[in-house]
């Protein structure tokens, strides 16, 4: 049973309806049950409606209606059926007069006509009538001065548990008061129909910016919800003044705050996620002109071998109330394998931010101290570990290079090279340079933020030659970034093509790996990729043809 009060917890109260449901019994007549106004949205003759459940209503409903199982360790374990990944592919934004100017279409910024818009959105009204929908109101961003309210709306159980820990909770009393600035309507069971949809596949995720909508059709991977949540955030953030980034954030004891920058896979979630360190959001937040704040209420990483050695924070977050996502379950015990890569390398969990040991439970920090760009560098010749200049930070979080890691996107099964501009450019609906712009504005206004540049792919060689660098070293030089070891302490070495500065000292880490060069058997061979890697920033970075000399000099040196 649902309802709208019940008594708070210390961090996020559940919230239920028991007893409003029971004032609907009158004279022994069942009356109809609350909508909660979803019939201004055009949902109606629906089923049972349930808002804000709490997670072991949300855990016993799923179980209930066979959404998943119950793991050893307490979490529910779904599968997402054939999208085990983002399907960046089926996103679209409908085009329409007030955002058309302003959106960066491209390949990855579809446009949809709004006629296309309504007719699906009337599918999702038509497939909605007589089916239970779950709701969750609560809200994006930690900071009260920047916070939107959200409502999401599913009609799996499990969904709405993923929402409910990923996005931030509101006090009965908000509740009370909640109105939705965004809306999401997930409904992975209604496929959609390319030809009469004006769709790629069955799936389809379309965002609305002028209603602020997002339809969400034929995927049951849940981190279309997140990623949908972002993309509007990123569009509505700069227009406060605020810098929206796909990053990680973590706080010392001494209120310094550091930022880790990178795509999925590239170790944002693992780097973070430190004993020493107090983690305030695993995946996206922005940064205004007070400092530092969490989009999110909860973390969504990757688990694919996941092991108490490496991830201690995150295995011990595994526990009842995280929703697991493609992992393998021992079909007697129930203990999860994470090493079991059958359905997915992307095998997923959620889970509430106060699931982390000594999390920062505000979600807030200070300006960042640190700067920390994350890379998974498959040609294996960028260094471990680099300082940069401002100019030099811009270029990279324009450049955003990385690869592909397997199991982040339909279709990868291995590293592909890629650039994706502010490390998230899927994300963007505004064109990269207004996000850089803003970077540059804020290193220009904060003189002593320090940018790295860190390499977690690969040394002596390249994907399928070359080693992983060890996580134990990539710890020590985030460490050694973080806590100010790295300033003054050693020198520097300009890499002779990339221009960035190794150092050529860093405590708990190998000399000979600081300069990837020294990794290779073959110099000519590393030469000469090198050389390629080069040749395939400045080919990308030809798309920036506008932006300052400055920067452009502070991409690498081809011959």
């Amino acid at each position: 049973m649902v309802s709208l009060d019940t008594k708070n917890d210390s961090l996020n109260p559940p919230i239920t309806q028991s007893s409003l449901e029971r004032k609907l019994a009158i004279n022994g007549k069942e009356c109809n049950y609350p909508t909660y106004g979803l019939e201004a949205l055009g949902l109606k003759n629906l089923g049972r409606v349930y808002r804000n459940l709490s997670v072991p209503q949300l855990v016993e409903r799923a179980l209930a209606r066979g959404e998943g199982k119950l793991a050893s360790n307490g979490s529910l374990v779904v599968e997402t059926g054939k999208y085990t990944g983002r399907s960046p592919k089926d996103k679209f934004i409908v085009d329409e007069p007030s955002s058309r100017d302003e959106i960066d279409w491209n390949h990855l910024n579809v446009p949809i006509s709004e006629e296309n818009f309504q007719r699906l959105y009337h599918r999702v009204l038509a497939y909605v009538q007589g089916r239970d929908l779950y709701i969750f109101d609560g809200y994006v961003g930690a900071d009260p001065s920047y916070r939107c309210s959200v409502r999401v709306i599913n009609e799996l159980a499990s969904q709405n548990l993923f929402a409910h820990q990923l996005f931030l909770r509101p006090t009965a009393t908000e509740l009370a008061e909640h109105q939705a600035d965004f809306t999401i309507i997930a409904v992975p069971g209604l496929q959609g129909d390319p030809d009469e949809d004006s769709i790629h596949s069955e799936a389809f995720i379309v965002l609305n910016l002028a209603k602020r909508i997002v339809l969400i059709g034929g995927s049951q991977y849940a981190g279309e919800i997140k990623k949908s949540v972002f993309s509007l955030m990123n569009y509505f953030m700069t227009k406060r003044d605020v810098l929206p980034m796909h990053g990680a954030a973590n706080i010392d004891r001494h209120g310094h705050t550091a930022l880790f920058f990178g795509l999925s896979g590239t170790g944002k979630t693992t780097l973070s996620a430190d004993p020493h360190y107090s983690l305030i959001g695993d995946d996206e937040h922005g940064w205004s002109e007070d400092g530092i704040f969490n989009f999110e209420g909860g973390c969504y990483a990757k688990t694919i071998r996941l092991s108490a050695e490496h991830e201690p924070q995150i295995l011990s977050a595994l526990r009842f109330g995280s929703l697991l996502e493609n992992v393998i379950l021992d079909p007697n015990t129930r203990i999860p394998d994470y090493d079991d890569a059958s359905l997915t390398e992307n095998t997923r969990a959620a889970y509430p931010l106060r699931y982390i040991p000594n999390c920062a439970i505000s979600g807030v920090g200070s300006h960042p101290k640190t700067i920390i760009f994350l890379t998974a560098d498959a040609f294996g010749v960028l260094p471990p570990i680099a300082k940069l200049t401002r100019e030099q930070a811009m270029y990279h979080f324009l450049s955003g290079y990385t690869s592909k890691l397997a199991g982040t996107e339909r279709g990868i099964t291995a590293p592909q090279v890629t650039f994706s501009a502010c490390f998230g450019q899927c994300f963007l609906p505004l064109s990269p340079t207004v996000y850089d712009e803003m970077l540059g504005e804020r290193l220009r206004q904060h003189p002593d933020t320090r940018v790295y540049l860190v390499n977690t792919g690969w040394s002596g060689g390249a994907y399928g030659v070359g080693k992983r660098i060890s996580i134990e070293h990539t710890r020590a030089m985030v460490s050694a970034a973080l806590n100010g070891e790295l300033e003054g302490a050693t020198n520097y070495k300009p890499h002779p093509i990339f221009q960035v500065l190794m150092p050529e000292e860093v405590p708990g880490v190998p000399s000979q790996i600081l300069n990837p060069q020294n990794t290779w058997d073959d110099q000519e061979a590393y030469e000469q990729q090198a050389q390629e890697l080069a040749r395939r920033f400045v080919e990308n970075f030809q798309q920036f043809s506008d932006a300052p000399s400055e920067i452009v000099a502070a991409g690498p040196i081809v011959e």
